[in-house]
């Protein structure tokens, strides 16, 4: 099956733990369409570089996903539909990346970073 990664950004005004059920209830509707969520990561409320519907911040959540483009369709369409979903990306990736994405690294820990003067 194709493996797709996935950032959707929710309204500021939710809780941690609603945004991250909104992650567990969108992994439910692909294994539900035959797929299955490989990985997911809450990466918290940041700050966006301009507004979306009057909000200056938003929760920030990646998915990592296996699954038919028949799946991942209509999770993107629930989600579309959400209201408490602001915006969604999703990209077909050859294959996923070991560890944590580099949202979650360590600055330390980043590679391919010049040297500050």
């Amino acid at each position: 099956m194709p493996l797709y990664e996935h950032v959707f950004i929710s309204r500021q005004d939710l809780s941690n733990t609603q945004a991250e059920g909104l992650i567990e209830h969108f992994g439910t509707v692909l294994s539900d369409n035959g797929g299955k969520l490989v990985d997911h990561e809450y990466w918290g409320v940041k700050t966006m570089a301009y507004k979306i519907n009057k909000n200056r911040k938003g929760h920030y959540a990646y998915l990592r996903t296996d699954a038919p483009a028949p799946a991942v369709q209509e999770m993107e369409r629930l989600m579309r539909l959400h209201d408490d979903v602001m915006r969604v990306l999703t990209i077909k990736v050859d294959e996923h990346a070991e560890g944590p994405s580099i949202q979650m690294q360590k600055r330390d820990e980043r590679d391919g970073r010049r040297e500050r003067r």
